[in-house]
């Protein structure tokens, strides 16, 4: 069994640079085998919910600029399984969750950044799932809870956002981290390990700084698929915690 996890996926710049999140997902990577990996990537943005579904090497894709060129030179080629795509499919389709699968999309930096951190080397296929961020929280927790038992055939989820980002407040002079940031995260912290879902599906008000920390949700709701998907009888447990210029925060929890 591998238990979903919520990964900080932060900077492109994390698959060049080496921080105590790199280390960290290196070392979780050889902790374990999965067999295939799912990922719900913040930088994939649908309406309908949307699986990569194809057998083929994914094209690695560089959804940002103004970096450094070295980052445009890596290439992950990792392959898809139109089959597992499609096995997913029917899962999120019996649970009432319109679906699409796309056979021609490659993998954008939300997946193949911490996935190149993690198994430097891809080995199994990678399932790729879109996100709409204009769903209620308590409905993305829901198409997570349609994966729920995939952990038990040793399917890695991920979800792949960041829990604290909003790059108008990044503090590029920061030496520790921003006191609102770490309240943002605290309030979850606490709330998940209590797993009181009330809480977290009205995050927005009654989180401390909710606003600052998700100005717009495309990052924080993977948050909510990891959560969903993982087993209700075992307590979330933060696996990471580090943060970047002040804010940019790179919690990752293992549900």
């Amino acid at each position: 069994m591998i238990s979903p996890i919520f990964v900080g996926h932060g900077s492109p710049m994390m698959a060049i640079q080496d921080t105590a999140c790199t280390q960290f997902l290196l070392e979780y990577g050889k902790s374990i085998s999965p067999k295939a990996i799912v990922i719900f990537t913040a930088h994939w943005e649908t309406e309908v919910l949307t699986i990569s579904a194809s057998d083929d090497v994914y094209e690695t894709i560089y959804d940002f600029r103004g970096f450094p060129d070295e980052l445009f030179q890596i290439k992950y080629p990792a392959k898809g399984d139109k089959a597992l795509a499609s096995h997913i499919a029917a899962r999120f389709q019996a649970k009432g969750i319109a679906v699409n699968l796309d056979a021609a999309r490659g993998l954008d930096h939300g997946s193949w950044v911490p996935l190149l951190r993690m198994f430097p080397t891809p080995a199994v296929p990678v399932i790729q799932i879109s996100v709409n961020p204009y769903l209620p929280p308590a409905e993305q927790y829901r198409i997570g809870e349609a994966l729920r038992g995939l952990d038990q055939e040793d399917i890695l989820i991920i979800g792949s956002g960041a829990t604290v980002h909003n790059l108008r407040a990044l503090n590029w002079e920061a030496k520790e981290p921003d006191a609102w940031a770490v309240d943002f995260d605290e309030w979850l912290i606490t709330n998940m390990q209590a797993q009181n879902l009330e809480a977290l599906f009205n995050y927005a008000s009654e989180a401390p700084n909710a606003r600052m920390a998700v100005p717009r949700p495309e990052h924080f709701i993977p948050l909510y698929m990891a959560m969903g998907s993982g087993d209700p009888s075992r307590t979330p447990q933060v696996i990471h915690r580090s943060y970047e210029v002040g804010s940019l925060s790179y919690l990752s929890v293992s549900f």
